[in-house]
């Protein structure tokens, strides 16, 4: 199974009635790098947006109605999970109920089925597990600096994965 972490950006809170922004994604390979990466970018499916949700992005309103429709960039993501992939995707992400409730619905919307499946792998969890403290601030782990570029945000869960995985953690990345 391989590991990608994934992270999205939307213009409000609601599947369905908001939209989402942009998509990023980073495969953690065997040797732990972290060069295969995808970045989408959607146009919106609705009119109804949050402006301070959307400012999150760094894109304006006009920016995001220029985007390509969000079926372009699901199939796309698709390709890429099946020529990235090793065996069955594992979605990870720093927030699964937000980021994995995102893709698979427009996965389901758009290609009518999930490659990752109907589960997901949070990886705050992951840290409290092995370090036995809820608590735990696993950020602090990340290298690349968190700026709401999905990819960027995506690239520093995975190196926080990859510290863990040092520090013993059983994870092992094809």
């Amino acid at each position: 199974m391989s590991y990608i972490c994934v992270d999205i950006e939307s213009d409000g809170p609601l599947l369905g009635v908001n939209s989402m922004v942009c998509l990023g994604a980073v495969l953690i390979d065997k040797d732990l790098k972290l060069d295969k990466t995808f970045y989408a970018e959607t146009a919106p499916i609705s009119n109804a947006f949050n402006i301070d949700a959307l400012a999150i992005s760094g894109f304006s309103r006009k920016e995001h109605e220029l985007f390509r429709h969000p079926k372009y960039a699901i199939w796309e993501f698709e390709m890429w999970i099946e020529e990235n992939s090793k065996g069955k995707p594992i979605l990870l992400s720093d927030n699964n109920q937000y980021d994995g409730s995102w893709i698979n619905w427009y996965f389901h919307t758009y290609s009518k089925k999930n490659p990752f499946g109907y589960s997901s792998r949070r990886i705050g969890d992951m840290f409290a597990g092995f370090m036995n403290n809820p608590y735990y601030s696993w950020k602090k782990h990340r290298k690349t600096v968190a700026d709401h570029n999905p990819v960027n945000d995506a690239k520093g869960n995975a190196e926080a994965l990859i510290w863990l995985q040092k520090e013993g953690f059983n994870i092992k990345f094809k």
